[in-house]
């Protein structure tokens, strides 16, 4: 039916439709296929493009990390740079405070090496007053005195006469001897001379006890044999009494052992102790009076 309905001509042309709608067909998958690989390249391409932007992602978020943490560096250099400068400023008024001390402690330096100087000069001056005296002590009182019973001394800034217990005073009593007087005589016009100095007379005894009726032991006999040459210079040779004093120092501070008689010999004994007076020893000391 169809092909006593459809002529041949009308039949060729539908065949040549439908071949040029197959070429169409084809060149539509071809162009669908290009499409495709078309898409694959953009998704790839997409897909690198992405790489990219997470890699740039990470290189700010590192940048970012990097500008942060020179923040933080430029905040401490900061404080740090504050810290220097108060520290200048701190080593500044110390280096004022240091500067001052120094020329304080100079400045006492200074005073001390005038005082030391000021107390050589005394002391030598004080030695050489004492070494006089010792002298003239000597030579007088050599003459006709042994030499066992007059012992003299110079010690720092005092004269010791040292005067044996026979030569003074009866035993056991504080009754001074007439061989007493020359002693004392002679020690009296030595005192006399110098106004400047005192005379301190300090009695001593051995350890053997004393208990008399008018000595109760031995710091009393040492006390009353002191008073009793004390009281001879003043009334007898003229010696200032505001220049003289008296003390008893007992048995205690013995110049030898106490069990033996020699011993206790030299302990008994009489010290006459002649030293500047206080105010006159201060007048060495007195800037004013510093040597040049």
């Amino acid at each position: 039916m169809l092909g006593s309905c459809i002529t041949k001509k009308k039949y060729a042309a539908l065949q040549m439709d439908v071949k040029k709608a197959e070429r169409e067909l084809d060149k539509c998958g071809e162009a669908i296929n290009d499409y495709m690989v078309r898409l694959s390249a953009c998704k790839q391409e997409q897909e690198r493009l992405r790489g990219e932007i997470n890699t740039a992602e990470s290189k700010v978020l590192l940048k970012q990390e990097q500008i942060d943490d020179l923040k933080e560096q430029v905040v401490d250099a900061r404080v740090q740079r504050d810290q220097q400068v108060n520290q200048v400023k701190d080593i500044t008024v110390l280096s004022k405070e240091a500067n001052e001390n120094i020329e304080k402690t100079l400045s006492q330096l200074e005073r001390k090496d005038e005082y030391i100087y000021l107390i050589q000069a005394a002391r030598t001056k004080a030695d050489s007053i004492n070494l006089a005296l010792s002298a003239n002590l000597t030579t007088v009182l050599a003459k006709g005195i042994a030499d066992q019973d007059v012992d003299i001394k110079v010690d720092k800034t005092v004269v010791f006469v040292n005067l044996s217990d026979k030569m003074l005073f009866h035993s056991g009593s504080a009754i001074i001897t007439h061989r007493a007087g020359e002693v004392l005589e002679k020690i009296s016009k030595i005192v006399q001379s110098r106004p400047e100095l005192e005379v301190m007379v300090e009695g001593y005894t051995d350890n053997v006890q004393i208990n008399r009726a008018c000595m109760q032991d031995n710091w009393d006999l040492s006390v009353k044999r002191a008073t009793s040459v004390v009281r001879e210079l003043q009334t007898k040779y003229g010696v200032d009494p505001n220049r003289l004093i008296a003390a008893g120092r007992g048995e205690y501070n013995a110049l030898a052992d106490n069990f033996t008689e020699s011993g206790r010999a030299m302990n008994r004994r009489t010290r006459i102790i002649i030293l500047p007076k206080l105010d006159q020893f201060y007048d060495l000391l007195n800037p004013n009076n510093i040597p040049n």
